[in-house]
């Protein structure tokens, strides 16, 4: 009874896969999901930026205090670690056990770690360290998330519109990270937890969708995991991610932790680490980094130019937080309470700019490739960080709006087409892998941005800052010893200080000093404006650093994309059912068999009408079972039984529909040890069927159509639709030789309503 039970429950399962896969509709569920998943993993590995200053008076952390700050820099960065090291070992596996599967995963974990840090009860230290392993945590989900939506949107999408879809996704999982900052300038002074309780409805809502309603359409290619090439790959990139987390801090009275022995042992170990990934991958059978990928001249060049520019970008982000929260708004009269939310909502330009040309640049790449678009938008962003660099510190906004939303048009360029054409120049079984690559350098871009921004302006501000500090200081009253005393204050602390949006020197004086002041004087050093006017003068220095480090970093990526060529969309050999695979005559029929006659031409066949009797042609159900196996390939009677060579042949019903039109099936058999039907020799196939879909009367190609594979139990193995010029490449079939014929059933004579079907190297 069980047993009958799980069957019947597999079998409505697969009977739901069919129905929700069968129309145009499936494509937008696809897109709508998984964006509202990249969505909320992006809007969390931001969101922490502006929500830190309140979450650390709530869980009771000075953030001045030594040892403080590697807890804040793991809050920010541990999420980004995490996801940059884990996406291609989950992009790997969501290949081999299913792509949606992987996800759903992923949508579960993440609203479980949501949870679990919107209820932190605890505080200090083990307050911190709780919110940082749930990050963690947190972060495993994201990764499942973001390694597998761009694979299931491709495996969705026809390559005529794959631009304009995962320029949406795209586009939405960057305004995410911009979105995040608005949000925790919202959310966290009313209360800091709900920073991560907004992600609680959100991911229980999209992971009962994803469960009901995705479904794999992809090819699964089963293999082992890649455990050595997994562990040095990970060692490696948290080897080099934490030592550049801990090389921003001070060390030994050094400005920063670059000559700390730990820092150079963990980036020279890190590095050693991930060469000897590299040289793992290349001897394994079954390698979690596809290095042959890099062969693909369009891969490896938007991989590269994704790096760079989300170098430029990440540092962006840093750079704008603390010129907003820490000078900007501070001199505009702003209270540190109110900054990081006027920050988020000074920078929506920025965001703004991301979803105009996005989708825009995605729909126009599917027409015209990739290249010139990424270039472009290449050249935009590394003009509008010109603009930006000649800006002053104490800027007008309209100007500096003006400038965001420049920069938002050339990122949105950038970005969608360029992941429309790293996506389009992988083979089909690789995409999960290959999506999980392309994440794992856009991930790691925003650690190693932290790292080059952060290192940039803290070398610009320790030039000038303790004098500017102790001069300062003197001239309101501050004693020669305190004043002398505070301008040693390392300047890393000064950053964190201003990305906070938080006065130090208050604290930093103490009572003691601050009662000895005239009352004036106290009030000016600890309001409002004392510290920003002080520090805006060496952090402008910095400025000009990061900025030119951006202006580079887009232009090389400007020239990367450059390189990568013309339009490019990568298609398997379509040999299941295509021209060199049938060379052997007895796919033709057995009088061709014997005489050894050569391959035909491509041919119409009529699979379908339209308006006919209800005893017309194909007017039967699919033909998939024991009778579909008997059924003989193109060029045999339909009426006549054929013997087969092979008694594991498959059997499958191939099923055409397009609105308008009766739905058309063929029977298809397969060999199972390389045999088909009535075939002496044969090449194995690589599990694709190619051709297109015309209508009759006027003749012309059928965009839209519908081209299912289903197996004897009724599931859905594969499944396509037509593009514009009515072709269609349907994949995720049995490596297996097929032999493809009319489904049996009376011929209907041929009139304007006839839907054909022309399949690539085959004739009726």
């Amino acid at each position: 009874m069980t047993a009958r039970s799980a069957g019947s429950r597999a079998a409505r399962g697969r009977a739901r896969g069919a129905a929700d896969t069968a129309g145009s509709h499936y494509q937008w569920v696809v897109l709508s999901n998984t964006t509202l998943g990249v969505l909320i993993a992006t809007i969390n590995a931001s969101i922490m930026l502006i929500a830190l200053p309140d979450i650390f008076r709530g869980i009771g952390i000075d953030p001045l205090k030594p040892g403080n700050t590697s807890l804040l820099l793991w809050l920010i960065t541990g999420y980004l670690v995490v996801t940059a090291v884990l996406v291609v070992t989950f992009g790997r596996m969501g290949d081999m056990y299913g792509r949606v599967r992987m996800y759903n995963a992923g949508f579960a974990v993440f609203t479980v770690f949501s949870v679990l840090l919107s209820v932190t009860w605890m505080h200090g230290t083990a307050g911190a360290l709780w919110l940082i392993l749930m990050r963690v945590g947190q972060g495993v989900g994201g990764a499942m998330l973001m390694a597998n939506s761009n694979a299931i949107i491709t495996d969705a999408f026809p390559a005529d519109r794959r631009g304009l879809a995962l320029g949406l996704n795209q586009v939405a999982g960057i305004a995410g990270s911009f979105m995040g900052l608005v949000l925790g300038g919202l959310l966290a002074p009313v209360e800091w937890r709900m920073v991560f309780l907004l992600s609680v409805p959100i991911g229980v809502f999209g992971t009962f969708w994803s469960y009901r309603k995705l479904h794999d359409t992809g090819i699964r290619r089963p293999a082992r995991l890649d455990w050595w090439g997994n562990l040095t790959f990970a060692v490696g990139l948290i080897a080099v991610l934490a030592g550049i987390t801990y090389g921003i801090q001070p060390y030994r009275g050094h400005t920063m932790g670059w000559t700390n022995p730990w820092v150079l042992s963990a980036l020279i170990g890190g590095v050693v680490m991930l060469v000897i990934f590299g040289i793992v991958e290349t001897r394994v059978a079954e390698p979690m980094f596809r290095m042959s990928l890099f062969r693909i001249r369009a891969f490896t060049a938007g991989n590269l130019a994704s790096l760079l520019s989300g170098m430029g970008r990440g540092g962006l982000m840093f750079v704008l937080i603390i010129w907003l929260q820490g000078i900007w708004l501070p001199l505009r009269g702003y209270s540190f309470t109110e900054t990081p939310l006027w920050a988020g909502i000074y920078m929506l330009p920025l965001t703004v700019g991301f979803l105009v040309a996005g989708p825009i640049s995605g729909w126009l790449s599917d027409r015209f490739g990739a290249r010139p678009f990424a270039t472009g938008g290449m050249v935009v962003a590394a003009g509008s960080f010109v603009l930006l660099a000649l800006l002053p510190v104490d800027f007008h906004y309209g100007t500096f709006a003006a400038i965001l939303l420049l920069n938002g048009i050339g990122m949105g360029l950038f970005a969608s087409p360029n992941r429309a054409g790293i996506m389009n120049s992988l083979p089909a079984d690789q995409r999960g892998v290959g999506g999980g690559m392309s994440t794992t350098f856009q991930n790691s871009a925003l650690v190693l941005s932290i790292g080059v921004f952060f290192s940039l302006i803290v070398l610009g501000l320790a030039g000038t800052l303790p004098h500017a500090l102790s001069s300062g200081l003197v001239a309101q009253g501050v004693p020669a010893g305190d004043a002398d005393r505070l301008s040693a204050l390392p300047p890393v602390s000064v950053v964190f200080a201003s990305l906070l949006g938080y006065n130090p020197v208050q604290t930093l004086l103490g009572p003691n000093v601050l009662d000895q002041l005239p009352a004036s004087n106290a009030a000016y050093l600890t309001g409002r404006g004392f510290f920003p006017a002080l520090i805006s003068g060496p952090f402008a220095n910095g400025l000009d650093a990061a900025f030119i480090f951006a202006i580079a970093a887009c232009l090389v990526a400007a020239v990367a994309s450059w390189l990568r060529g013309g339009k490019y969309v990568h298609t398997d050999k379509p040999t299941t059912v295509g021209t060199t695979d049938y060379s052997c005559p007895a796919l033709r029929g057995p009088e061709a068999a014997h005489r050894g006659s050569t391959t035909p031409g491509p041919a119409t066949v009529r699979v379908g009408t339209r308006g006919l009797a209800s005893d017309a042609a194909h007017s039967a159900p699919p033909s998939a079972g024991p009778d579909a196996a008997r059924t003989g390939p193109p060029g045999l009677r339909e009426d006549r039984q054929h013997p087969t060579k092979d008694s594991t042949l498959k059997a499958y019903a191939l099923i055409v529909t397009a609105q308008g039109y009766r739905p058309a099936t063929y029977s298809m058999t397969a060999g199972g040890n390389g045999h088909p039907a009535a075939a002496e020799t044969a090449p194995r196939m690589n599990g694709q069927i190619a051709g297109v879909v015309r209508a009759a009367s006027p003749d012309r190609p059928l965009p839209g159509a519908v081209i299912s594979a289903v197996d004897a139990t009724g599931k859905v193995v594969a499944h396509t639709t037509t593009d514009r010029d009515g072709r269609f490449r349907l994949t995720g079939l049995p490596r297996r030789p097929y032999a493809v014929t009319r489904a049996p059933g009376p011929t209907a004579p041929p009139d304007g309503a006839t839907l054909h079907l022309t399949l690539d190297g085959m004739r009726s």
